[in-house]
């Protein structure tokens, strides 16, 4: 009854879109979309498949998926997409697998361009000085290829590379200086890389800890979420919290997480902490030097928790179902109250916020 509800939710709205596009068709009778505000949600796809997709949730909670398909109907999204960054007007989706970044107009999702040249398992983009700067882990059992590509924003072109540490991951930029954290890539990684984007050099790299996988910044404040160590890995080891100075570049403190706990995911929205462990959505004050025993909600009904963020008051969370059907999104409030469930595509893994 489930899957009937959704094909029949989804002839529904494509419906509407179709008819709502004909009036915003371009000269050439292509269809052209309205994603000013809302959601988009990034499907991930099976890996090895190019079946990734992108979603978009408007801001009256209506839910359209394969968008990207849908308005450039001669292109194929690709293979894993990992990330997307928005600069300007244009979006940058990020495809892992398929080596390549897809440049959308972000309103309309009609293709401005495809860069591939000179990308080696990229993961994620961020932008500073005019330029696009994205992580890459190089090629599988060379610890020493890896890098940060630099993006020329007005020809599309990689036009130089930053050699770091392997597996660089998360990139932020603040200041004009890039935050990169090394979660390890095909081994296992404990640090954070700063870059200064006017040279494209590296300033210093230093020890965090333990397979940094989230990052974010609020009020002068770098947050790294660490995962610790996997079960596998030859020492196990708990995750942790750690806070970094961005004037100074010094990490101020740490927070531990009790026994051997791993932390999923992190995100910041006024002045709370928000951080998942297994299907439970946790939330601490800024300033706190202790993590809270009791989460704020647990989802029952997710099997894997494969994306989240905090946004206008609003808690978003990826289920990656079974890895190989399409995914759900869930939507809470921040007070932990249950709001909407949505069908998307296979392995969602991100939300970003188009305002």
């Amino acid at each position: 009854m489930k899957n009937f509800k959704r094909i029949f939710l989804t002839v529904i709205i494509s419906s509407a879109f179709f008819v709502s596009c004909s009036d915003n068709d371009d000269d050439n009778n292509e269809p052209r979309g309205n994603y000013d505000g809302g959601v988009i949600i990034l499907n991930e796809g099976n890996n090895g498949t190019p079946n990734a997709t992108v979603s978009y949730l408007s801001t009256d909670l209506q839910i359209e998926n394969n968008v990207f398909s849908t308005i450039n109907p001669d292109k194929v999204t690709g293979d894993t997409a990992q990330n997307i960054g928005f600069n300007g007007d244009n979006a940058y989706l990020v495809l892992n697998g398929s080596n390549k970044i897809e440049v959308v107009n972000r309103y309309t999702f009609k293709s401005v361009a495809t860069i591939t040249a000179k990308l080696e398992n990229p993961r994620y983009i961020t932008f500073a000085n005019g330029k696009g700067y994205i992580t890459n882990w190089g090629a599988p059992g060379n610890p020493d290829d890896d890098y940060v590509a630099v993006l020329n924003l007005s020809s599309n072109t990689i036009t130089s590379t930053i050699s770091v540490k392997e597996g660089p991951e998360k990139i932020l930029e603040n200041n004009g200086k890039l935050y990169v954290t090394h979660k390890g890539g095909w081994n296992f990684g404990n640090s954070l890389t700063i870059i200064n984007s006017a040279t494209n050099t590296v300033v210093t790299n230093f020890v965090v800890g333990d397979i940094p996988s989230s990052l974010v910044e609020d009020n002068g404040t770098l947050y790294v979420l660490c995962d610790g160590m996997p079960y596998y890995a030859p020492t196990e080891t708990p995750g942790k919290i750690v806070k970094i100075n961005l004037n100074t570049n010094a990490i101020t403190s740490t927070i531990n997480f009790s026994g051997i706990t791993h932390p999923g995911f992190l995100d910041i929205e006024d002045g709370k902490l928000y951080y998942t462990i297994g299907n439970s959505v946790y939330t601490a004050a800024t300033s706190a030097t202790t993590l809270p025993a009791t989460a704020l909600f647990q989802v029952k009904e997710i099997s894997t928790l494969y994306g989240f963020a905090v946004e206008d008051d609003k808690i978003y969370l990826a289920d990656a179902v079974n890895y190989q059907d399409p995914g759900d999104i869930y939507i809470y409030s921040t007070a932990g109250v249950f709001t909407k469930t949505f069908g998307v595509g296979i392995l969602p893994n991100g939300f970003y916020f188009n305002d």
